[in-house]
Parts: structure tokens; C-alpha cells; sequence
């Protein structure tokens, strides 16, 4: 047992799974700033304060899931040279289009739901309630957001 009273070996597991999880949000952060900086055309003034806010919530995110790595007892990855190799997210390419960037969010939260998904699952086997309770809250936010994303689309 680990010193927060989880079983080593799942801890292991758990923490592999975070910072594949990591990854993926550092690559989505990275995209979405670049969506910040760069949306141009008619919904310019609400979509760039969107950006803003859902970066501002990643960064949030990220820091939560460095450190629920280190409180299982494992070190967070932070080479972006291992996020690009290890993300299903991958790099955006330069785009001001705000209907392909919000495709672009609504894609990224279905991969990072489904991770979170099985990080849930994993946490429940473990007993790791810290986990459980991040990946939980995680994962209720952005189904409501993709729901919204999916609304400004009309889809």
C-alpha cells in the first residue's frame, strides 16, 4: 500500500493513465490558445472570450492532475515532446475558423470523456476516491459542454 492507503500496483496503473490523460489535455490547451489568439469573422467578440475561459479551466485541470500523480507517488510527465508522442489529441493546424475550432472542442472532450471513463472505472476498482471524485466532476462538465458546443453549432 502506497501512503494514501492504495494498492501499489494499482496506483501504478492509475498514475500511467493520468498522465496519458495529461497529455492529451496539455496538446488540447495548446490547441485552444491558438484559438484564442487566432479566430477572426462575425463571432469573433464570443467566441474568443470562450477560448479564454475554457483555457483557463484547462490549466486548472492540468495542475489537478500533475498533482493527483504526484499524491499516488509517481512523478507528471511535462516534456511536450512526450505529450505529442503519447495524446490521441492532436496538434490543431493553424486555423481563425471558429466553426472548425469548436468541431475541434466537441472532438477533443469525446477523447478526453471516454479516458476519463475508464480512469473512473479504474479508480473505483483501486478504492481511490480522489480519482473517482476528479474524473466524476470532470467528466459532468464537459458533457454539459459539449451539449453547449454542439448547440452553437446546431447540431
Amino acid at each position: 500500500m502506497n501512503k494514501i492507503g492504495i494498492n501499489n500496483e494499482k496506483a501504478e496503473v492509475l498514475s500511467k493513465q493520468l498522465n496519458d490523460l495529461l497529455a492529451n489535455y496539455q496538446i488540447f490547451y495548446a490547441n485552444v490558445r491558438g484559438f484564442h489568439w487566432n479566430i477572426k469573422g462575425e463571432k469573433f467578440f464570443e467566441l474568443h472570450v470562450k477560448f479564454e475561459e475554457l483555457y483557463n479551466d484547462l490549466i486548472l485541470k492540468i495542475d489537478e492532475l500533475a498533482e493527483r500523480i504526484l499524491t499516488l507517488g509517481y512523478r507528471p510527465e511535462y516534456r511536450y515532446s512526450e505529450y505529442i508522442k503519447t495524446a490521441v489529441i492532436k496538434e490543431a493546424g493553424q486555423t481563425h475558423n471558429g466553426v472548425e475550432n469548436v468541431q475541434n472542442l466537441i472532438d477533443s472532450f469525446s477523447i478526453l470523456i471516454q479516458k476519463q471513463r475508464a480512469l473512473l472505472d479504474l479508480s473505483g476498482e483501486a478504492n481511490d476516491e480522489g480519482t473517482n471524485s476528479l474524473m466524476s466532476d470532470y467528466i459532468r462538465e464537459q458533457e454539459k459542454l459539449v451539449w453547449m458546443y454542439s448547440a452553437f453549432l446546431n447540431k
